[in-house]
């Protein structure tokens, strides 16, 4: 495993370390419990057997007892407390990073889902599972210790097993861990994968390849049964070694402790103490599973430094200068996507961004808004570099409404005031403005209906990202084809109300119609990532080239 994982996993260990250490007792004290247990019941034995008064002896016995079993109460409980705060500190931690890369995120949303459930609880259990490890090494070698003091030839039988223990654990820890990471790994494309087909299925269903996605979507799942056969022969093969161990030093420790007591160096209540700290040292052996759990810890915590050590750019620390909204692009380059960008877009101006699919529009789009980061150049607004920007400054003046809006929230007004600290009357006036407020009164609890019992098709669920966009009276609003479902009158409706309610707002609309582009002030042509004109449309109407840009649907 990778240093940096390493560091997380001791960084976990940290993060509460008087729980640790409560967790530490309680198992100490449950180690000592299980310690001392068989030689009490030995003592309680040998005094019913010599016929001597047993009361005190049993008595001790079931102390000792309530004491182990309380201290595995308070351990379990103490469990529970320790994973759940390191799982939840590591969700954090991921989902800052993932929300931090944002659109640079190179995970795929399955994949990311299954780093932040799966992985971070698997790596927030290390902090018990070295617990356990150290008690059963402190039990393995106490109950070695007491089977010395009962009969030294006893603690030699009983050593004679541990090179055999070890082999077993070493050979297990090597063949399993490769299959743990390789399981990890692809359980996370397959949620990915998974993901992507629970998205898309109007689209399955409606092209009638239902059959040929099932089959991409389990693709995986050879490899996944592989690594989990793997694992499943690893964990066999160590079982059936420790169910022929076991027995098998039992069965000599025993016959060693029958000599000593025909020599009158043991008690009947000494052999049922050397049976008992027999299976307290060979619980070295059946808990070799730990391990497992262990070695998976440790492929999770490889899965989350590799979110963890990719690099985020330092938030910028800048207020914004007064200004109109004015945008600026220099000389600006996003890797694939757009070259050589320069443009200039001044405050108060409609601006309609056009362009085959695939020449850069959504790209452009995040580049104005702050969203995609140049690889070269830079991207002005009001004077100053958006990456100079303090981020909750930028995005309080920067709106922007989508193709397909995600709407979060628990209900219709969290979903529109979302991001925002604004209002109901706030939310109910954006609501006007996007020509959606009809819609919304008619739902059964208004406003407040749940986002789940709100059946939205795509040109509502649109202008409810529009109000969203607008909600907080942004100085700049970018939309990302956020228009494509509405239809033309309820388009031009929406431009007007916006015109009335933001007046002098910078406006920046990626459009396949040509209506829209007729009523921007300015039109930006992409064509394959560049900029290959910026004018009016009627001026750019003349170009052939311009017209093909458009089919007769959108005209």
């Amino acid at each position: 495993m990778t240093a940096p994982a390493d560091r997380l996993l001791l960084a976990t260990l940290r993060l509460d370390r008087g729980r640790l250490c409560a967790l530490g007792i309680t198992a100490l004290v449950a180690t000592a419990a299980a310690l001392v247990l068989p030689g009490a019941l030995a003592a309680a034995v040998d005094a019913a057997v010599s016929g001597r008064p047993v009361l005190r002896a049993v008595l001790w016995l079931l102390i000792v007892g309530a004491a182990e079993i309380a201290a595995d109460i308070a351990g379990s409980l103490l469990t529970v407390r320790l994973v759940s705060a390191a799982t939840a500190w590591l969700r954090r931690k991921l989902s800052g990073r993932l929300f931090a890369l944002g659109v640079r995120s190179p995970f795929a949303e399955g994949d990311a889902i299954s780093r932040l459930s799966g992985d971070c609880t698997g790596a927030g259990a290390i902090g018990t599972l070295v617990v356990q490890l150290v008690a059963i090494l402190l039990i393995a070698t106490g109950s070695v210790v007491l089977l010395a003091l009962l009969d030294w030839r006893l603690a030699v039988v009983f050593l004679v097993s541990v090179p055999f223990a070890l082999l077993i654990a070493r050979s297990h820890l090597r063949h399993t861990a490769d299959d743990v990471l390789t399981y990890q790994r692809v359980a996370g494309e397959l949620a990915a994968r998974m993901l992507d087909a629970v998205a898309g299925l109007r689209t399955i269903a409606a092209s009638g390849i239902a059959d040929r996605e099932a089959a991409r979507v389990l693709q995986p799942l050879p490899r996944l049964s592989r690594a989990g056969r793997g694992m499943w022969r690893t964990q066999a093969r160590m079982v059936w070694r420790a169910a022929l161990l076991f027995p098998a030093v039992e069965l000599a420790v025993l016959v060693a402790a029958g000599f000593g007591v025909q020599a009158g160096r043991l008690s009947i209540g000494d052999v049922l103490a050397a049976l008992g700290y027999v299976a307290l040292g060979m619980r070295l052996v059946s808990q070799i599973p730990l391990l497992t759990a262990v070695s998976k810890a440790r492929s999770c915590a490889e899965r989350l430094t590799e979110v963890l050590d990719l690099p985020v750019p330092e938030p910028g620390r800048l207020g914004l200068l007064p200004g109109d909204g004015t945008l600026v692009v220099r000389h600006a380059r996003v890797a694939g996507a757009l070259e050589n960008i320069d443009l200039t877009v001044a405050g108060g101006t409609f601006a309609a961004v056009v362009g085959r699919s695939g020449s850069g529009k959504s790209a452009l789009a995040g580049l104005l808004g702050g969203l995609v980061p140049p690889d070269e150049g830079s991207v002005l607004l009001d004077g100053r570099p958006l990456d100079r920007l303090r981020p909750e400054e930028l995005r309080a003046v920067v709106g922007y409404a989508f193709e397909r809006p995600a709407l979060l929230g628990t209900t219709v007004a969290d979903a529109v005031g979302y991001g925002s600290w604004a209002g109901d009357a706030a939310v109910r006036a954006a609501c006007r403005t996007a020509q959606v407020d009809d819609v919304v009164i008619r739902l059964p609890n208004g406003y407040r209906t749940p986002l789940a019992e709100t059946p939205l098709s795509g040109g509502e669920a649109q202008r409810l990202g529009l109000a969203r966009a607008i909600v907080h009276n942004p100085r700049v609003l970018i939309f990302d084809d956020a228009t494509a479902s509405l239809d033309t009158i309820t388009e031009a409706a929406v431009e007007r109300a916006m015109a009335t309610a933001l007046p002098g707002r910078t406006r920046v609309v990626i459009t396949h119609r040509v209506s829209t582009a007729a009523r921007a002030d300015l039109v930006v042509w992409l064509e394959d990532g560049r900029i290959r004109a910026v004018a009016p449309h009627p001026a750019l109407w003349r170009e052939p080239g311009y017209r093909a840009v458009f089919t007769e649907d959108s005209a």
